[in-house]
């Protein structure tokens, strides 16, 4: 039995059920507030009904009180454009009242478990299990590739007779 299930509701339960959510609700490190006052970026969709449902949902969380901010951008010149004026997208957060305070771990002083050698050796074995697939590495070009022929050699082998061309999927033919 999870925790969610096992702590009595203490607000009308809604309709939305989370099970993979398509959303991003990040917890902000704010020091200013007391521990039972918890800060949080979230989508400017996002309403104080939804955040109370997925913490108590998702993390067994009760939220006594949410209130909500919606900051608005400053206004600033493209780049790339002269005279060219936008407003990025407001940022949304949400401040939530919390019936147990919550504590930040403290900051770890040995490094070790996230040194560049595990990392570099994660990521190795990450790309060995992709198949060489990177983002950031682009895909070899035909001519780099060996195990395929190019275009012209297949044309040639085709018009030499020593290749017979043949269709890659037999058509049905169409029913009356």
């Amino acid at each position: 039995m999870s925790s969610a299930t096992s702590l009595a509701r203490h607000f009308k339960r809604g309709q939305k059920l989370i099970y993979l959510p398509n959303f991003v609700v990040a917890l902000q490190k704010t020091p200013n507030l007391p521990p039972t006052f918890a800060k949080f970026i979230v989508p400017l969709n996002f309403n104080k009904l939804d955040l109370r449902d997925y913490l108590f949902h998702a993390y067994g969380v009760r939220a006594l009180a949410v209130r909500s901010y919606v900051q608005q951008q400053k206004v600033r010149m493209k780049d790339s454009a002269m005279n060219r004026w936008y407003r990025p997208r407001s940022k949304k957060t949400m401040t939530v009242e919390m019936d147990k305070p919550f504590y930040w771990p403290d900051d770890p002083e040995d490094f070790t478990p996230w040194d560049k050698e595990t990392f570099d050796a994660a990521s190795e074995e990450q790309e060995r299990g992709q198949g060489g697939k990177r983002k950031d590495k682009p895909a070899p070009r035909m001519e780099e590739r060996e195990d395929k022929p190019t275009l012209a050699e297949q044309a040639k082998a085709l018009l030499s007779g020593k290749v017979k061309w043949s269709p890659t999927k037999q058509m049905q033919p169409l029913s009356k």
